[in-house]
């Protein structure tokens, strides 16, 4: 609990400090920013793994105090770096109340929760996924299922992040929802093994533009929404992430423990989202 506080803390507060950053193409560094998400994901993966197969499982805290080393360091340097106001001098940003009547608000909001469902719902089961499927071990189950699965949502952000000045983002985040919506398909309906965890990587590319995509959107579109906008975003992609596991788990368990299904139910957070997107537009 106090681990996810902090966490949730740090996602409230770097998106605002890089939206503050003067930079040419804010769209462009938050997808950048947010690719080192996927970067650490793929990389505690893989190294967490290394340490089981050879500390063995049961020394799991020791590696929690190994990787209490980051936070520590980034209290370090978060306590060095300059902060400039998100806000022009002598202008105040929307109160929590002025921002909860904007109907745009919702919209984004309601994105947000399915752009955190629609990336956690198939990331969070992906190992099992894998295990079960194939009837491999947990570690090559981890290395096959999250670890792809990051590396190519990282893929994603990065290439954006890097061509960003050259793509509209709001079709760019339609073609992802589509993506996604096919690879859940993809996920639920293929007979071959094989082919539902590729979906499931693929699945990971679908989702990257999704949540830092989102922020942007909601930065452009309201300019004066401040740290309140971004926290409540975080908070609306936290239950997300949250939720969107838990309907596929309950889902999967109502179905005899069959993953596909409760896959195949979590295709609503895509639908929901690109939906979203299309209102948003509107």
């Amino acid at each position: 609990m106090v681990y996810a506080i902090g966490g949730g803390l740090l996602e409230v507060l770097v998106s605002p400090v890089v939206e503050a950053c003067p930079s040419a193409n804010k769209e462009k560094a938050m997808s950048m920013l947010h690719s080192f998400y996927c970067w650490g994901q793929a990389g505690i993966v893989l190294l967490s793994t290394l340490f089981f197969q050879i500390a063995g499982i049961e020394n799991w805290k020791l590696l929690a105090l190994i990787w209490a080393l980051i936070p520590i360091c980034n209290a370090v340097v978060f306590a060095k770096v300059p902060i400039a106001s998100l806000l022009p001098e002598g202008e105040t940003g929307l109160k929590l109340k002025e921002l909860l009547r904007l109907k745009v608000f919702w919209v984004l909001l309601l994105m947000m929760i399915c752009a955190g469902a629609s990336e956690q719902a198939v990331s969070q089961w992906a190992s099992t996924f894998a295990e079960t499927g194939l009837g491999i071990s947990k570690t090559a189950g981890d290395l096959a299922g999250p670890m792809a699965f990051a590396l190519l949502m990282g893929a994603a952000r990065l290439f954006y992040g890097k061509y960003g000045h050259r793509i509209h983002l709001e079709r760019f985040m339609t073609a992802s929802s589509c993506l996604c919506i096919a690879s859940y398909l993809g996920i639920s309906l293929f007979s071959l093994p094989q082919l539902s965890l590729a979906a499931c990587a693929l699945c990971g590319l679908s989702v990257g533009i999704l949540w830092p995509g989102t922020f942007s959107r909601a930065s452009a579109a309201l300019p004066k929404g401040g740290t309140a906008l971004f926290a409540l975003l975080a908070l609306g992609g936290d239950i997300g992430c949250a939720g969107g596991p838990t309907v596929v788990g309950m889902v999967s368990d109502a179905a005899g423990g069959n993953l596909k299904m409760g896959i195949l139910a979590g295709i609503i957070f895509p639908v929901l989202l690109l939906a979203g997107n299309i209102i948003c537009r509107k």
